[in-house]
């Protein structure tokens, strides 16, 4: 699938070496999702994006909704673990 260039547009990104306006965004996420309440919310997020299940009779744009908020959830995993880590992962 990556070779259709239709479906470029689900990957993160690049980021360059240096690229300083990622690492802020990455810390502030880092700071914003940190803490009891952070936790918490992150979690929430998770629980109803990438682990909850759609039924075999679900509609190709429920699939398509809940794929993106999955994807969307996870790309803020991902900036969490950037600016908690303080590098850039790409």
């Amino acid at each position: 699938m990556a070779n259709d260039p239709g479906w470029t547009w689900f990957d993160p990104p690049q980021a360059s070496p240096g690229d300083d306006q990622r690492q802020r965004l990455a810390r502030l996420f880092a700071r914003l999702f940190s803490g009891a309440d952070g936790e918490t919310a992150l979690a929430y997020l998770t629980q109803i994006t990438t682990e909850r299940c759609l039924g075999p009779d679900a509609s190709d744009a429920a699939l398509r909704s809940l794929e993106g908020q999955r994807q969307l959830v996870l790309h803020l995993q991902s900036l969490i673990r950037t600016g908690r880590e303080g590098g850039l992962h790409v």
